[in-house]
């Protein structure tokens, strides 16, 4: 199943860079672990914003959820997710 993500981080004010600086090396190992298993197909960053637009290839809704909650910044994150399906035009033969 295929869902198009779109994340918005917020951290705090409150939160020191030392910290910040912490989630986002965890965030990055965590993501490219997704991406090297074939989960997290594509990411593009969303030029001007602390946000990105991605799209995932997993199993189900409940696996995108957990996969999603494990995020280090999931508790700063704005998140809406959109499934997708294959476009009968489409002359590629892995997008599912």
């Amino acid at each position: 199943m295929l869902f198009k993500v779109e994340m918005t981080v917020k951290l705090p004010a409150t939160m020191t860079e030392e910290h910040a600086s912490e989630i986002k090396l965890r965030e990055k190992k965590y993501a490219q672990e997704l991406q090297a298993a074939g989960k997290w197909r594509h990411v593009w960053r969303v030029a001007g914003s602390y946000a990105n637009v991605s799209i995932f290839d997993v199993e189900s809704n409940s696996e995108l959820h957990n996969l999603l909650s494990g995020l280090p910044l999931y508790p700063y994150m704005e998140i809406q997710v959109t499934p997708l399906c294959r476009h009968p035009s489409s002359i590629h033969e892995d997008d599912r």
